[in-house]
């Protein structure tokens, strides 16, 4: 019988505690940030702040705000508050919208990520001596090197696999059975697939437990994987900018809602429109500060991410809502705000259909539209009668419920794309 792996102190000490160790850290960063990073001393001088006027956690909102436009025009590393030789690893984004933001770590900022990603896989049920499989993406993207060192971190034995290759996922998870899968929701269900078509029984597998993020996902899409796969599905939250994947992580006895490592970083929710700080469990988008970063300290970084915060339960730092949609992944459709995880629930709730889609935005005349691509199931052809008609029934789900027509495009089996990172949901027509 495996023992159980033990929590730090912090993560159960009181709030006054951890709000203290908060402040104090808060300090030292805005002030590494002034003193070291010239984009950062620019912008405080224009905003007329300086680090010592923050005398309590809620003077952090007189701070100016840090976006991506901002890592942008100071690449690669201009950034940085320690010199570039000072760090030991760079990554960066994909850069399929411009150029890349680049993030720089020095060892000690290593070090932290993979404390943060340690305690981060152990929320999710990890135990002593478990084999864990990453299908997380290696290189540059942060989520395959974020979990293998934590991974290790925790003492645990790591399979590195990487994307892609998934005939080859599956014949190692069936003969080395792991017990913990890290990967994107999305290529889960591509992972599952393939147990299938291999004649295997994916809820036979060995796997108990899959830790997934990178990309937006519903609680029906939790439901769906857990029923599929016989596991424990929790979702792990970061972005590179702030660290890379371990900035918040679900703990499996609740499942409520990712848990903030608020000791290293110190999360706001503001108003998407204004930029003003909303209300405690009101809804707006999630800002992040870091408390612990050395090369690149983030000041009031704005993710785009739609969330609320929730007290803590089952540690005592803070919860966020499960992130279901980005400010910037909303589709605008004849006046109608329309998220694709919208989209996704619908899906979910017609057993015809498998939950691989893709929402196409076109121009009809001056009228946008909106195609839904979406597979039927493996075991049902997609022009049969039937499938026809789970086709009309989700259109009718989404002018009910979202408010806007759609029109749905059956495709077979396979018919949509597979991504081995995230998945891209929205193809955007209207620009060509």
């Amino acid at each position: 019988m495996k023992g159980k792996l033990q929590l730090e102190p912090i993560e159960t000490a009181s709030v006054d505690e951890l709000r203290a160790l908060q402040l104090k850290r808060l300090q030292a960063t805005l002030a590494q940030a002034y003193a070291n990073s010239p984009v950062y001393r620019a912008k405080f001088d224009q905003a007329g702040v300086r680090p010592e006027d923050c005398r309590q956690l809620s003077d952090l909102a007189m701070f100016p705000f840090t976006s991506k436009a901002d890592l942008r025009e100071s690449y690669p590393f201009g950034m940085f508050a320690v010199p570039r030789e000072e760090c030991v690893r760079i990554h960066a984004s994909s850069g399929t919208t411009g150029k890349p933001t680049v993030v720089g770590y020095t060892k000690n900022d290593i070090d932290t990520w993979a404390t943060v990603m340690a305690r981060s896989i152990r929320a999710s049920g990890a135990m002593p001596g478990d084999l864990v499989h990453v299908s997380y993406g290696y290189g540059l993207f942060t989520g395959g090197l974020g979990a293998h060192y934590g991974a290790e971190r925790l003492g645990l034995t790591v399979v590195p696999f990487g994307g892609g290759q998934t005939e080859r996922q599956v014949q190692l998870i069936h003969d080395f059975r792991p017990d913990i899968i890290m990967v994107t929701p999305s290529y889960m269900l591509a992972i599952a697939d393939e147990f299938e078509r291999q004649g295997l029984n994916p809820r036979e597998s060995s796997l108990r437990v899959g830790i997934f993020g990178a990309e937006p996902w519903t609680n029906d899409m939790r439901a769906a994987i857990e029923q599929r796969m016989n596991m424990d599905a929790v979702d792990i939250y970061g972005l590179s900018e702030v660290m890379g994947p371990g900035v918040a992580n679900e703990c499996i006895e609740t499942k409520d809602g990712p848990t903030i490592w608020e000791d290293h970083f110190y999360p706001e929710i503001v108003d998407p429109e204004t930029g003003a700080p909303v209300p405690e469990g009101e809804f707006g988008e999630l800002v992040f500060t870091s408390l612990t970063k050395e090369a690149l300290p983030i000041i009031r970084y704005r993710t785009r991410d739609l969330t609320r915060l929730l007290p803590g339960t089952a540690r005592t730092m803070r919860r966020m809502e499960k992130i279901t949609g980005r400010s910037d992944d909303m589709m605008i459709v004849r006046g109608v705000n329309v998220f694709p995880t919208q989209i996704e629930e619908l899906i979910l709730k017609v057993r015809e259909l498998a939950p691989h889609y893709q929402c196409i935005l076109t121009r009809d005349g001056p009228l946008d539209a909106l195609t839904v691509a979406v597979e039927a199931r493996h075991d049902l052809l997609h022009d049969s009668e039937q499938a026809r008609a789970a086709a009309e029934r989700l259109a009718h789900e989404i002018k009910v419920y979202v408010g806007t027509t759609a029109r749905i495009e059956l495709r077979p089996a396979g018919g949509i794309e597979r991504s081995l990172g995230k998945a891209k949901r929205v193809i955007d027509q209207r620009k060509l």
